[in-house]
């Protein structure tokens, strides 16, 4: 397997772990501001990232743009794991070449553009995309007052680790 679906896999476990440790409620809970999104959200908006992957036109497109958005993923959790489950499936199963080349629509906030990609390149900014929201999800963690014990939970690997002086 190519290191960059078994990082993937690595990263999207860690959302199978914290629905594991969630219920409905705390999963739609939005109370802790500024922006007042819930886990849910978050983790809704990483999968469809993943199934905007996995949804690879004939001509061999890829549009970043055309989420699913599906509101049941964002408040129920076994809906989130069943679409987590869907997104592992695909990784684990499909025969992925990464560097096949990809043109990737997305919107940098300019209209739609297209943008060359490998499907590497593409799943490499889909993992940072994810620690990036599990950053996030952390800071909800933390004013939700919930406690996830994984020290690596919405750390980039290349964050500098404290080192203790002796």
């Amino acid at each position: 397997m190519n290191i960059i679906i078994e990082s993937s896999l690595k990263t999207l476990n860690k959302t199978k772990l914290l629905l594991d440790h969630l219920d409905d409620n705390l999963l739609c809970e939005a109370s802790v501001p500024p922006y007042h999104s819930s886990i849910g959200n978050h983790i809704r908006h990483i999968l469809d990232f993943y199934g905007c992957i996995f949804n690879v036109s004939s001509n061999n497109k890829v549009d970043l743009t055309a989420r699913s958005r599906n509101k049941d993923v964002a408040s129920d959790c076994e809906c989130a794991q069943n679409y987590l489950d869907s997104i592992i499936q695909k990784l684990n199963t499909e025969l992925i070449n990464v560097t096949d080349t990809i043109l990737v629509i997305d919107d940098l906030g300019m209209g739609k553009s297209e943008i060359h990609y490998t499907f590497g390149a593409l799943l490499a900014q889909a993992n940072s995309h994810t620690i990036h929201h599990y950053a996030i999800i952390n800071y909800i963690l933390e004013g939700l007052k919930i406690s996830f014990d994984d020290s690596e939970f919405g750390y980039n690997p290349t964050t500098p680790k404290e080192t203790s002086l002796s």
